[in-house]
């Protein structure tokens, strides 16, 4: 397989580590992969936190179970299928004393500090604003939907700050760990972390497609999840699976151009960051918008190919002093992290770019919604038609 310097086993440990800082408030330089961190001796460390939606409805979210009946898993044992773990993240009502969702499963976070040895508390992980099982929102029309892949050796909470932004202005999200390639958690306490099983963006591709087959099921009033999991009230028909998009971030952004090409079901995608590998050689016709840092079409030969196959409306877009791990949790995580642990401003800076943190959490808000709300819900505005002084850091690459 070809790789990127992100998709390498070198760059695959400093995901994982990645991982686990975020989820417990520390981080590791890059270029000190097998540096180990010993435990914070800062006095009552405060949890890390994500910013606040600034949609106008709470969020609400529910785990699923998930199993691909049309994907054996020689990996897994004879007789096995594909089996996943997603989330639906919704516009809600009536949050009041329902518990918020945490950023990782408990047993998921301990399998990133057991990979990387990090003796620290998973109680610093965050909470995020999602509450668990709380009614869905109905006003009369479907929810519109996005479906969401993570990066290699990442997870579904990856870029939580976007997915409750899109959920608080009234889209269904759904994520999902690409098992093989994430640290994840089943219902029965199985934790499952990247292992030597090759997974390439076209298998995430697949699982985007089964995410959809599985929107479909919702729509219809079917549970998908394989225990009987007991849905929110009011999910079952909630959603509409005539208006679906997708977007991922790395890997995950290439799985969704090529969900696209093999799935005219999604209509529009949204990359960040992706390396668009293996050079995707088909022509998309639908709306396709990239935000780039490292993978750009000056230094990518696959980046610029695709996007000279982009027939549909397209945008590219980045931000100065944005890197791959700019556009994500990581950009709001990792700073607090660094104050837990005493990492220099330079240390916080080789994990997230010198991208002002603050600035980060306003473009992942602004941007991923304005290219959904135009293009699935046909709602104009002028966020997407070229620079502005609310964006100043926010190049449009022609």
């Amino acid at each position: 397989m070809t790789t990127t310097p992100f998709m390498n086993r070198e760059g695959m440990t400093r995901r994982r580590m990645l991982g686990a800082a975020l989820a417990v408030g520390a981080a590791v330089p890059l270029g000190a992969a097998h540096q180990a961190w010993a435990a914070s001796t800062a006095p009552d460390p405060v949890p890390l936190t994500l910013p606040v939606p600034t949609g106008p409805y709470p969020v609400g979210t529910v785990p699923l179970h998930l199993v691909d009946a049309s994907r054996p898993d020689p990996a897994a044992g004879p007789g096995r299928y594909r089996e996943l773990m997603a989330s639906v993240w919704y516009p809600a009502r009536r949050t009041e004393n329902l518990p918020r969702a945490p950023w990782m499963a408990e047993g998921a976070l301990r399998a990133f500090l057991a990979d990387v040895g990090f003796p620290l508390d998973p109680a610093l992980g965050p909470l995020t604003a999602g509450h668990l099982g709380a009614p869905v929102r109905r006003t009369g029309h479907r929810l519109p939907v996005i479906v969401y892949a993570h990066g290699s050796g990442s997870h579904r909470s990856d870029h939580t700050i976007m997915v409750q932004e899109l959920a608080s202005h009234g889209y269904a999200v759904v994520t999902v760990d690409h098992t093989h390639d994430t640290f994840t958690e089943f219902p029965d306490g199985r934790v499952v972390i990247p292992d030597d099983v090759p997974m390439y963006p076209r298998d995430f591709a697949a699982d985007l497609t089964f995410l959809l087959d599985c929107v479909e099921s919702l729509a219809a009033g079917h549970n998908p999840d394989v225990d009987g999991k007991a849905l929110p009230q009011g999910l079952l028909g909630a959603l509409d699976p005539r208006c679906m998009g997708a977007f991922g971030w790395s890997k995950g952004g290439t799985a969704t151009a090529l969900t696209m090409l093999a799935d005219r079901r999604v209509r529009a995608g949204l990359s960040i960051d992706g390396p668009m590998q293996p050079t995707i050689t088909a022509d998309l016709d639908r709306p396709f918008m990239m935000m780039t840092a490292v993978f750009t079409r000056a230094a990518m030969p696959d980046v610029e190919e695709f996007w000279t196959r982009l027939r549909g409306w397209r945008l590219d877009i980045q931000a100065d002093g944005a890197i791959h791990n700019s556009y994500g949790d990581n950009a709001t995580l990792i700073p607090q992290a660094g104050k837990i642990l005493g990492m220099t401003e330079e240390q916080i800076q080789d994990w997230i770019g010198t991208l002002d943190p603050a600035r980060s959490v306003r473009i992942q808000q602004a941007y991923p919604l304005a290219f959904f709300d135009l293009h699935l819900r046909h709602r104009r505005g002028h966020r997407l038609d070229g620079p502005s002084a609310a964006f100043p850091e926010v190049k449009f690459i022609p």
